[in-house]
């Protein structure tokens, strides 16, 4: 128990026994038949509920003051990114525009943003991120990770605020989750607060502009509020450390949004600080999981099936097909806990070499393939 709730409960005992003492004085009861009376009470549970209470209300303004405490340090370094695109029109000729399309977080003092690749899809318009004190940057170049989802936006600054970075394996199931976004696009730095509903999650979001739907593997599940202008934005532990990036949300159905795991963006991170760009290993495969559902009511073994080969890629040199199964990567089974580009850019780097087992039509081959470098977007 701390001192002040001790100080508490000490302080209404004691008055307690005061006035006890002043009513019962002149009708006969001592001090000693008081207090055995206050004791029994206090035996039986009858102040257990004022306890209850205080250590409640306790715990509710801690968690408001850590909230407030993430909030007031982490808005600084979240940024609203604004698309301008120039139209034409026939009367007046061309037209330019600029709308806020997404969030962003700084994670270097010298300019650098993450944000979704689909916030920034489209090449031919230019960009910019607004922060919360009103100032603005030109964005001078953006580095995409489509696969991923994710894109890096370069500025031209100095001594910008930061965010950290957190640890996405320690999360826990009904653990604290804040999002900070660019709500609609235009509510710069809105707050939600929710939980981490669940974890290693797998959900299809429909593209920008009716774009192919994407497949999203081994995400974060949360109930904060999200809309689409939070892509982009992090999700935050109670110590204000980002968890997550904030991808989508469902359509349909309330407090279901879904955020990449923040350890899915570190190793993009220490690539392109070393290189300046964003090196991955890739295979040169389209897939889609094939589930341990969809596996128990099919011939089909679980693992990732290839639905194309791409042109002079590691795969289409190592012979593999399509039609093709893949089920296991160097002895790792792939599966909808470890899906195929999870298991890649986990476990391998630019230039190994793999044992990749497939299933072709029930026959089980082994090839190897040498990993290459992922084509900048």
């Amino acid at each position: 128990m701390n001192k002040k709730l001790s100080g508490i409960l000490f302080f209404l005992l004691f008055i307690f026994i005061l006035f006890g003492v002043f009513l019962n004085f002149n009708k006969g009861f001592s001090v000693r038949s008081f207090l055995s009376d206050l004791k029994n009470k206090i035996l039986k549970g009858e102040f257990t509920e004022i306890k209850t209470n205080i250590l409640l209300k306790q715990s509710v303004v801690e968690e408001e003051s850590a909230v407030i405490r993430v909030v007031e340090n982490v808005s600084p370094a979240v940024v609203s990114i604004v698309e301008k695109t120039v139209g034409f029109d026939p009367f007046s000729g061309p037209v330019s525009s600029e709308e806020g399309i997404g969030t962003g977080f700084i994670v270097d003092t010298l300019g650098v943003v993450v944000t979704n690749s689909h916030v920034v899809f489209n090449t031919s318009a230019d960009y910019s991120v607004v922060l919360k004190d009103g100032s603005s940057y030109d964005v001078k170049k953006i580095h995409r990770d489509t696969l991923n989802d994710l894109a890096i936006l370069e500025l031209s600054a100095k001594n910008l605020p930061v965010v950290e970075l957190g640890d996405a394996e320690k999360l826990k199931v009904g653990q604290k989750a804040i999002a900070i976004g660019n709500a609609l696009g235009q509510f710069s730095n809105t707050v939600t607060v929710g939980v981490v509903s669940g974890l290693a999650r797998q959900v299809t979001a429909s593209g920008p502009f009716g774009e192919s739907p994407k497949t999203y593997n081994d995400v974060i599940q949360t109930d904060a509020a999200l809309n689409p202008g939070n892509s982009g934005g992090p999700l935050l532990n109670l110590y204000g450390q980002v968890i997550g990036v904030n991808v989508a949300t469902t359509r349909g159905a309330e407090n279901i949004g879904f955020a990449i795991p923040v350890n899915r963006l570190k190793p993009i991170l220490e690539s392109f600080k070393e290189s300046g760009r964003i090196i991955r290993p890739y295979l040169g495969v389209n897939f889609s999981m094939i589930t341990k559902d969809i596996s128990g009511f099919s011939r089909f073994p679980e693992g990732a099936f290839v639905r194309g080969v791409g042109v002079a890629t590691p795969a289409e040199r190592a012979g593999i097909e399509r039609g093709d199964i893949i089920t296991k990567m160097n002895g790792r089974g792939i599966s909808e806990k470890n899906p195929l580009d999870l298991d890649i850019q986990a476990n391998n780097k630019v230039g190994d070499r793999v044992r990749v087992t497939l299933d072709r039509n029930g026959e089980i081959i082994t090839v190897e393939v040498t990993l290459e470098e992922a084509p900048q977007e």
